[in-house]
């Protein structure tokens, strides 16, 4: 079975599908070791990996980014390629094309520009032309950012997502949906599975689980509770002179030779 059959069929099993966010190939790997079965790119933790703010890589630099944590493990991965580096339906298209190329198994695709929210028709476009590039070799996630960029319009998340969903996503997203009501609402006007992006006010898997959510991921949440703890670390260093944090240190020593010792 390939990645993507793989990534498709997890969408479809009993349990959610937690969907852990790496940001370079040594998380993607410990995530892998600790028994994720997929996991996706963050674009915001990239970005910081670099030193720079989310949004600043660009497709080339997110491409390659992509092949190497598709080459660090040996589970699927679903990439972030925020809004397809491009306006156009056509350039969604070719980008699609060549994240296909690296051996991801699944992208997603949001309908925002980076300034506004594309207008819904088309936003549908780019969506079917994501689609068509994937060829049947990519599970193809719709995201509609309403909630996310303030926007605070769950009619109209909701229909984005219904002509999502006709234009052949196989996932729809909407980060920034937060309570039980507005989740439940989103599940049951698609009938394709939903992704829920982990944020305070979200209730916990198993009541995510209860109301039909098939999928969870955190965005960059795991890369940034990482930096907080380097900055935990640092500070007792800096403040107190003591080092407090090697106990954390060496475990997290061994964690890593464990999950960089072999891919499986």
């Amino acid at each position: 079975m390939s990645d993507f059959e793989t990534f498709r069929a997890l969408h479809h099993t009993e349990d959610v599908l937690l969907l852990p966010n790496a940001w370079d190939a040594g998380s993607a790997r410990i995530l892998r070791h600790l028994g994720f079965r997929a996991v996706a790119t963050t674009s915001s933790g990239a970005a910081a990996a670099r030193g720079l703010p989310d949004g600043a890589l660009g497709r080339d630099e997110v491409l390659a980014h992509c092949a190497e944590l598709v080459g660090a493990v040996d589970v699927p991965v679903s990439a972030d390629l925020e809004n397809g580096f491009a306006d156009s339906p056509e350039g969604v298209s070719g980008t699609v094309r060549r994240a296909r190329d690296t051996g991801l198994a699944g992208v997603s695709v949001e309908d925002w520009s980076g300034t506004a929210l594309y207008d819904r028709e088309r936003a549908v476009e780019r969506v079917r032309a994501a689609v068509e590039a994937a060829a049947g070799e990519l599970v193809v996630t719709a995201r509609a950012e309403n909630h996310f960029r303030g926007v605070d319009d769950l009619h109209d998340t909701v229909a984005r997502l219904r002509a999502f969903r006709d234009a052949g996503a196989d996932v729809v997203y909407a980060p920034g949906v937060l309570g039980r009501e507005q989740i439940a609402a989103v599940v049951e006007a698609v009938d394709i599975p939903v992704n829920v992006l982990a944020r305070p006010g979200v209730p916990p898997v198993g009541e995510l689980a209860e109301l039909g959510v098939r999928r969870v991921s955190v965005g960059g949440g795991l890369a940034f509770a990482a930096y907080q703890a380097l900055a935990d670390a640092a500070g007792e260093l800096w403040t107190t002179g003591t080092y407090g944090f090697l106990d954390r240190a060496a475990h997290g020593g061994a964690l890593a030779r464990e999950s960089f010792a072999s891919r499986t």
